[in-house]
């Protein structure tokens, strides 16, 4: 079993050709080893290297004295590092061979390699951050616009962790003056008014509520909206994809049946990340293959959060339409009418008046006309459903919505004992309830479990 006190080791930098490639060093034996495999080019011993100064010098074999590369070093001495352990940085050449070979020789005077997340792990664990700032890290890596950037820094920056200690702050006084109740009934303390507190209790729900109800908004800044688009074959979803994506991304014929499998990819409107899937056609076939993408495209259907449900505005309504249009009529569904530079055959007001209130864009995917308004109606739908969706405090992911949810009940089930008049020792209890919820968030009050399983989802040398 790994120890947290181990020095730990690992390339930070994507693997492969590139300018630059980082091996990180962490943990009380650092220096050691940076003095063991280092050979500045200056006439210094590399323990008498200034903290936070690069310096040239060559990475040398200690067991063969061979020569591996020449490379820029940096040393961090704790507590102002990133760990708040000691911490070297070793800057290589970005090649595959000689990062790993410059890792070999830092494993082999002492180090392990440093397990998927481990460096900020260790940051959360020594106290420079708490545990919503840790996962806005990988939010960061993982941003995919502008906009879900800047939730995830601010996050990292404290946002969230701020507002759920004010939060707790407000819990805990509230605690003190029961708890205070029940231990001293004795002393000179001023009585416990029921209904004061199930106001200030009903106003710490409100709070809760409304930040709950950003968490829609966040997990989607975070993950992208799943949009699927949809149609019977040959209505030209593929066109529709590549000119959203302006790229030619999926390959398109008039062959109906072209697409086979999920095609996935990421696009920006302003600000809010979509994750557009092309799929194929849906309609009966015995061609195996084709089955299995028709098979597939249904799957996709059932996890999405919007539709893009296309027609064929040449063609006549066929039964393969009619049949999709049932199975999305419980989605959110935006109706796309392609191939309006074509002579109409669709009968458009039957296809509207089945999606009633729902966007109807009327596009030529080939011409690429009707695009930017397929765009700006997307992102009206979404802001319209979601609210307005800003750079403050934002819930982002699941466990934070889940700890809030529970630390509602909690404090409704203590709003319901003091209306029962029963004894403060239960109201008590559900308070504190409340308050360790809360904590799970910010690491405060969390299971080692939960600790372990957020930080393997990080990449190694993060």
């Amino acid at each position: 079993m790994n120890d947290e006190k181990d020095t730990i080791a690992a390339i930070s930098t994507p693997l492969g050709e590139g300018g630059i490639g980082i091996i990180r060093i962490s943990g009380e034996d650092s220096f050691r080893i940076a003095d063991e495999i280092f050979q500045p080019k200056k006439n210094i011993k590399t323990s008498e290297m200034k903290p936070r100064t690069m310096y040239l010098g060559n990475i040398i074999d200690p067991e063969s004295g061979e020569v591996i590369d020449e490379v820029l070093l940096v040393k961090y001495k704790a507590p102002y590092t990133y760990t708040r352990e000691d911490m070297v940085e070793i800057n290589s050449h970005g090649g595959f061979v000689v990062q790993n070979r410059i890792l070999e020789i830092v494993l082999n005077r002492g180090a392990r390699v440093a397990e998927p997340g481990e460096f900020t792990k260790r940051a959360f664990l020594n106290g420079r951050i708490d545990l919503s700032q840790a996962e806005a890290v990988i939010d960061i890596i993982r941003a995919k616009t502008d906009r879900a950037l800047k939730i995830a820094l601010n996050q990292l920056k404290g946002g969230l962790s701020n507002w759920i200690r004010e939060v707790r702050q407000e819990i805990l006084r509230i605690l003190a003056h029961i708890e205070a109740n029940i231990d001293f009934p004795e002393d000179d303390i001023p009585g416990i008014d029921p209904k004061t507190i199930t106001v200030e209790i009903k106003s710490l729900r409100a709070k809760l509520d409304d930040i709950l109800k950003k968490a829609k908004a966040g997990k989607i800044m975070r993950e992208g909206l799943s949009t699927v688009i949809l149609g019977r074959p040959n209505v030209g979803k593929s066109s529709l994809l590549n000119s959203l994506l302006r790229e030619k991304r999926a390959i398109v014929t008039e062959i109906p049946g072209t697409t086979r499998d999920i095609i996935e990819e990421y696009i920006n409107i302003k600000g809010i990340p979509i994750k557009i899937v092309d799929t194929a056609g849906i309609r009966e076939t015995l061609d195996a293959v084709e089955k299995i993408g028709v098979e597939r495209a249904l799957e996709t259907l059932e996890n999405a959060d919007m539709v893009l449900l296309m027609f064929d505005a040449s063609e006549e309504l066929k039964k393969e339409d009619r049949e999709i249009m049932e199975l999305v009529k419980d989605k959110f569904v935006i109706v796309v009418i392609n191939k309006v530079d074509l002579p109409v055959k669709l009968n458009i007001e039957e296809v509207v008046s089945a999606f009633p209130g729902k966007p109807v864009i009327r596009i030529s995917a080939l011409q690429e006309k009707g695009i930017e308004e397929l765009r700006e109606a997307i992102y009206r739908v979404v802001t319209e459903e979601l609210g307005p969706v800003d750079e403050g405090v934002m819930i982002t992911r699941a466990r934070h919505s889940q700890a809030i949810r529970n630390a509602i009940e909690a404090l409704k089930r203590a709003e319901s004992a003091l209306e029962k008049e029963i004894p403060m020792e239960v109201v008590a209890m559900e308070v504190r309830e409340a308050l360790d919820f809360l904590g799970e968030i910010t690491g405060d009050a969390v299971g080692e479990d939960v600790v372990k399983a957020i930080f393997e989802n990080f990449c190694i040398g993060k």
